[in-house]
């Protein structure tokens, strides 16, 4: 018979966490199945579920249906020397990209947003807001403000089954260029739910106004990503320098 099922889930969570840090299972290294831990340890198959969730949620392995969970070998790199899209990136370091529409709406455009999108006062933009999963994951909450006319296409797709940016450059509409602010931010409690964590937990932010070839902005997006999940790289040299830094002094709570 199991032992207390609590203690027991955790406990093996805790063995297959020392393990992994030992070096016993590398990255991408598959675990031993639900079946050679349930004989491993005298348990259900229910309980082993609830050891790699545990192990899931703290981000130290991934899992597809019907296949071993594996290993992570930390968070996943995204260079911004290229411009790719979320699902061009993830399909190259190996992963499974998928989305889940949260909302998508058309409203008048905030200050900020006309601001980004060169828009005229009284413009309308379509804002989608969107979860990004990798191997059916949650790692980022995307939230996207598209000009009236870019809106309209997109609202006739289906973004969570295909890639944006692919169809709109179908439609004629090329991503050419793009500006990234990095920066650290709380999860509020809508992130919260969403990504599965905790309201105030650290995210990274990015920031993106991304423009066509002529230089015409084509969308203004806040996305919020599990630091753990993901980290951002930037190349450069002496002689091209693609990154700038400033500093944000603390605001009064």
């Amino acid at each position: 018979m199991e032992q207390g099922h609590a203690s027991l889930y955790r406990r093996i969570a805790d063995d297959l966490k020392a393990e992994i840090n030992a070096g016993t299972y590398a990255a991408g290294d598959a675990l031993p199945s639900e079946s050679e831990l349930a004989q491993r340890y005298g348990a259900s198959r229910g309980t082993i579920r609830q050891a790699f969730a545990a192990l899931r949620t703290d981000g130290i392995i991934s899992s597809r249906r019907g296949a071993r969970r594996t290993v992570h070998g930390g968070p996943r790199l995204q260079d911004f020397t290229a411009l790719l899209s979320f699902s061009h990136w993830a399909r190259a370091i190996g992963e499974v990209p998928s989305g889940r529409v949260i909302d998508l709406e058309r409203r008048a455009a905030t200050e900020q947003e006309r601001g980004h999108l060169d828009l005229p006062d009284g413009a309308y933009v379509y804002l989608l807001t969107r979860v990004r999963l990798l191997d059916g994951q949650p790692v980022m909450v995307e939230r996207t403000a598209y000009p009236d006319r870019i809106g309209a296409l997109v609202a006739g797709m289906r973004p969570e089954r295909e890639s944006i940016t692919d169809r709109l450059g179908e439609l004629g509409t090329t991503f050419a260029d793009a500006e990234h602010t990095i920066d650290a931010v709380r999860a509020t409690a809508e992130d919260a739910r969403l990504l599965g964590v905790r309201p105030g937990t650290a995210l990274l932010r990015e920031r993106r106004r991304s423009t066509d070839p002529a230089g015409v902005p084509l969308e203004w997006s806040e996305d919020r990503y599990l630091g753990d999940q993901v980290a951002f790289t930037v190349r450069n040299s002496v002689d091209h320098n693609t990154l700038s830094r400033w500093h944000s002094p603390p605001t009064a709570d």
